[in-house]
């Protein structure tokens, strides 16, 4: 059972736990069109049987080993051109609170958290809904390996097979939550220009060549993001290309 947190201003006082269930995003969302959660809330799982992942994929969780939740914010705030600033703030978020366990760990453009050597950790799922250009609510969906220590993919790891140990999952899930409440604040503050350099100081391949595929393979080094969330690939040929989600590939 997930407690209400007691250290944070608005993120987690309501903690809804469902021991299992389809998608907490899919769940977050109809409560979210019937009017019967406030932002900040969360919407947690032990067994999440049908789990999103971006490009349609599942997200395999073993049940009752990891973290999987969502979250509700309404950053009204925020021009849907400038969305993708969430995906930072919650990359960033997760990688301080998970930062002691392991070292090496890194953000993937556009929605992972992997360690740079041993494969996926987490993933972020986000759904906006958008009024007016302006995001009018999201549901952040997070999936966390935290204690699985076998998978049905070899890309995929754990904070357990990274240390050796298990972990409190509570314990863990209060740290993220204050983090992700401190940098959504800055965010909403303004202060985009440290929440974009926090995330490229901790981006996977950023500044290194790397082997890429759009239409065809290349070498090329990541230069940064828009700030729709674009990714910006300079190939080794000297050009300089934007990408969206799906339009390139990390081989």
């Amino acid at each position: 059972m997930y407690k209400i947190l007691a250290n944070t201003l608005f993120l987690g006082k309501d903690v809804i736990y469902l021991p299992d269930c389809h998608s907490t995003n899919q769940m977050a969302m109809e409560m979210l069109k019937d009017k019967k959660v406030a932002e900040g809330s969360v919407v947690i799982t032990d067994h999440q049987t049908k789990g999103k992942g971006q490009r349609g994929n599942t997200w395999e969780s073993q049940e009752g080993k990891n973290l999987t939740f969502s979250i509700i914010l309404m950053p009204r705030f925020l021009d849907a051109m400038d969305q993708f600033y969430l995906n930072m703030v919650v990359s960033i978020s997760i990688l301080e609170a998970i930062d002691d366990i392991s070292a090496g760990l890194k953000v993937k453009w556009p929605n992972d958290i992997i360690h740079q050597y041993d494969g996926k950790i987490a993933g972020i799922l986000i759904e906006n809904i958008i009024s007016q250009s302006k995001i009018e609510s999201a549901v952040i969906g997070l999936g966390l390996n935290v204690n699985q220590r076998y998978f049905q993919t070899e890309t995929a790891t754990s904070l357990s097979n990274l240390s050796g140990f298990d972990f409190d999952k509570h314990a863990i899930f209060e740290k993220l939550i204050q983090k992700l409440e401190f940098h959504y604040l800055e965010l909403k503050k303004g202060n985009r220009k440290s929440i974009k350099d926090q995330y490229l100081k901790n981006m996977y391949r950023y500044h290194e060549m790397g082997d890429f595929e759009d239409k065809e393979k290349f070498k090329g080094k990541i230069l940064g993001v828009k700030e729709d969330g674009r990714l910006i690939i300079e190939k080794d040929t000297g050009s300089q290309n934007y990408y969206a989600f799906k339009e390139v590939k990390f081989l």
